[in-house]
Formats: structure tokens, C-alpha cells, sequence
């Protein structure tokens, strides 16, 4: 399985670790030749900075090939920044990036750097998952009835599933829980069997 990981800026190194530690490929993407050379079983988007992140999608040329690999079906994973990246909305009035995820979110819905805290609790069907959240987003409202709420802090939303996308508010690279990981990796093996 390949799997390819955004790596123009943020936390994909700590990704790939996890990933290759499961046993898949894992091709950085830091270039458009990189997105179209390769067949892709699945992506991540990490964490980091949105805005940055954004600003080199579309720079690089690689924001609609990225969107349509995702609306075609290939499985991703965003944690953070890679779920500002997807969301169809953005709170503030600030323009979409890939707008593949029919959701709404807010940015720094804990505070800045100094509101970077911990949780345990459930992700899905996954108890006792350890949640890093580092000036983390939150979900504000759905889209769709097919997105699903997998993961809530304090009344807020911070995971969600819809169709072949996995939106987290938090980190799960940064902890040794690989769980996410590898339900990530079976979505993926579903989808390259069925290519």
C-alpha cells in the first residue's frame, strides 16, 4: 500500500514514522510531479499552519489535483491544520482550501499556543484514546447527515468521518496509540481493492 503524505510544512514526518511503522509506503508530497506520478491507496493531511499550508497548495498547482483524488474516493486522513484544509467552511469568512469536507470550523477554538492540552476519551469505537490538541480547531456544525460526530470534547466536536474523509481536531502522530493509524490503513486497503 502507498500512501501519501502532504509535506510542504507541519508535522508529516511524524506521520510517515507511524505509518511505515504499520508496514505501508509512504511518498512525501511536496511537489505537483510527486501527486501525479504516483497511485495513491490513501492521503494524510498533518498538522501546522493552515494558512501556510494553503498558500503552497495552491502555489505549487496542487490543489485541484489533490481535490479531485479525494473526491474520487482515495481514503484521507487530516489531523489540525489538515482539517481546515478540507472543510467546506471556515469561520471568519475566510476562503476554502479544498472544501471537500461539508463541515464548518473554527480555527484556535482552544486559544493560542499556552491552550495546548490532553484528553483520553473515545474516538469512534477506539476507548481510552489518548488526544493531543495543540491550538486545535474545532468542528462547529455539519453539512451533510453523512457526517458523523466520532469524537467529542466538552460539547465540542472534534472528530468527524464522511464518506472516505477522517477530520480530526487533534494529533494522534505525536502519541504512541497507532489505533487510528491502522483503521486509517484498513479504510485504505478497502479502497485500493476496490480501484
Amino acid at each position: 500500500m502507498k500512501i501519501g503524505v502532504l509535506a510542504l510544512q507541519g508535522a508529516f514526518y511524524e506521520h510517515r514514522k507511524m505509518i511505515e511503522q504499520l508496514g505501508a509506503e509512504c511518498i512525501e508530497i511536496r511537489q505537483l510531479s510527486d501527486l501525479t506520478s504516483n497511485r495513491f491507496d490513501g492521503l494524510m493531511l498533518p498538522g501546522g499552519e493552515s494558512t501556510v499550508q494553503g498558500k503552497l497548495l495552491a502555489e505549487l498547482g496542487i490543489t485541484e489535483p489533490l481535490r479531485n483524488l479525494i473526491n474520487a474516493g482515495t481514503p484521507v486522513l487530516a489531523t489540525c491544520a489538515g482539517l481546515i484544509l478540507l472543510a467546506e467552511e471556515i469561520e471568519g469568512g475566510e476562503k476554502p482550501y479544498l472544501g471537500t469536507l461539508p463541515v464548518a470550523v473554527k480555527r484556535n477554538a482552544f486559544g493560542r499556543q499556552l491552550g495546548s492540552f490532553e484528553y483520553t476519551g473515545s474516538v469512534g469505537d477506539l476507548k481510552d484514546f489518548k488526544m493531543t490538541f495543540i491550538r486545535a480547531p474545532i468542528i462547529t456544525a455539519g453539512h451533510s447527515d453523512e457526517v458523523q460526530t466520532t469524537a467529542v470534547f466538552e460539547d465540542k466536536i472534534v472528530a468527524v468521518k464522511y464518506r472516505n474523509q477522517i477530520g480530526l481536531a487533534f494529533h494522534p502522530e505525536l502519541d504512541q496509540d497507532t489505533r487510528i493509524h491502522e483503521e486509517f490503513l484498513e479504510l485504505c486497503k478497502s479502497f485500493s481493492l476496490n480501484k
